[in-house]
């Protein structure tokens, strides 16, 4: 299996030039990965002691940020370098400070790995989530470098757990650590014979937990709310608006609606605008706009919208009318809300937790929407009661952070 494996990924790497003909983001994808060796060679040194984080995408970093963090305050002459594997996480992070380089991970063929390793050679390997690379795994081992999965959650219906998974059950008996999400993810790995597996729980609760605690004050969203009821909606698609847009349409003014949109071209933002007959304010046009007499602000810019949260009594979070994912629905959780989601969240395991405690509604349909909405605008101890049960969500699951940098400390040569 290992040698189909190799033939396979050696065959896909051969062929990227071809794929990035298809789609934008398959260009990014390979281009992105031409200059990385170059890169990893101008900013390591054989002195230097690097602590390698991994990350598919956007919410792998994301997981990631709280451990980078206090491990970058306890470590501050360690560097700390960060790869992904998709560009909708590099093309947004490439620019962060946290990290001292932030590059794609180079394709997990023998040369790469080997080239990579050898550039590297990192003092710990942190895997966020998900990505398990035999070839990389394989040499990290063989290299002696402890690798370690953070924030990990295991599936049922994965490789790992199939009859034909020995090889990829081979290439986790490599790794030297699992911190688990969830006691499902517990039970599969401990089923099939592994005993370095700790319970600790999702990191993205500590990271949204401290929101909580910063400046969210915004003047211009302040102006505009004005002390009415607000609904925030984050990160909707037009899928999403097909449910909202009639309870918009039809709320009485003490109620006003922030909405950020997912996709902010102005294409989108002038058709959702043009679906509302309420008085309406874009981001780009509210200078010299009186907000307070504005009922819908669109938020057509992007870096607001966790500040924004924390000014909504309700919230409704896009993606899951779709099939493009949910957002996501933490964030909101932190300031105490009421959130709402559409139908498609199977994958989203926060969701159904926070559903199952009564903190989270899922709706099909306009009307579905507007029955839930019409209970929480109008029932303010129902409303109340539903928004403490989302803040106590987060508040008992943290603590991933604290377990999880104690175990790598051990790692970590001083």
């Amino acid at each position: 299996m290992g040698s189909l494996y190799n033939i396979f990924i050696a065959v896909f790497n051969g062929i990227l030039p071809v794929l990035r003909l298809l789609s934008p983001k398959l260009k990014l994808f390979v281009n992105g990965r031409k200059t990385v060796f170059l890169t990893l060679e101008n900013h390591f040194s054989k002195d230097d002691r690097v602590l390698w984080f991994h990350c598919a995408s956007l919410g792998e970093y994301e997981q990631g940020v709280p451990v980078m963090e206090v491990l970058k305050k306890k470590y501050p002459n360690h560097k700390l370098l960060v790869t992904f594997f998709s560009p909708s996480g590099y093309e947004v992070k490439k620019n962060s400070t946290l990290a001292d380089v932030i590059v794609y991970l180079p394709i997990d063929t023998k040369s790469n790995v080997k080239r990579f390793v050898q550039c590297v050679k990192p003092e710990l390997a942190i895997f966020v989530k998900y990505e398990f690379w035999p070839n990389y795994l394989k040499e990290l081992k063989a290299e002696g470098i402890p690798v370690v999965f953070i924030s990990t959650a295991f599936r049922e219906n994965q490789a790992f757990f199939k009859w034909y998974g020995g090889f990829m059950r081979k290439a986790l008996r490599t790794i030297d650590h699992f911190f688990v999400q969830d006691s499902i993810s517990e039970g599969l790995i401990k089923n099939q014979g592994f005993s370095n597996v700790t319970l600790s729980g999702d990191t993205r609760f500590d990271r949204v937990s401290h929101q909580i605690e910063m400046d969210n004050y915004v003047d211009f969203i302040s102006e505009f709310v004005n002390e009415r009821l607000c609904v925030v909606i984050g990160s909707s698609w037009s899928e999403d608006e097909e449910v909202f847009i009639d309870f918009i349409n039809n709320a009485s003014d003490q109620v006003c609606f922030i909405i950020a949109p997912h996709e902010i071209k102005n294409g989108n933002v002038n058709t959702l605008k043009q679906k509302i007959n309420k008085n309406t304010v874009l981001y780009s046009e509210k200078e010299g706009v009186s907000l307070k007499d504005q009922q819908v602000f669109i938020m057509n810019t992007i870096g607001y919208l966790s500040r924004v949260y924390s000014y909504g009594d309700i919230a409704y979070v896009g993606g899951a009318m779709g099939t493009d994912g949910l957002h996501n629905i933490l964030e909101p959780a932190t300031f105490g809300m009421p959130i709402i989601i559409g139908k498609n969240f199977e994958k989203f395991r926060e969701a159904k937790q926070l559903q199952k405690l009564a903190g989270l509604f899922s709706v099909a349909t306009a009307d579905g929407f507007n029955e839930v909405m019409n209970k929480l605008t109008e029932d303010k101890k129902f409303r109340e009661k539903t928004g403490m049960i989302s803040g106590h969500f987060i508040n008992s699951n943290t603590g991933a952070t604290a377990m999880i940098v104690d175990y790598l400390e051990t790692k970590i040569r001083g």
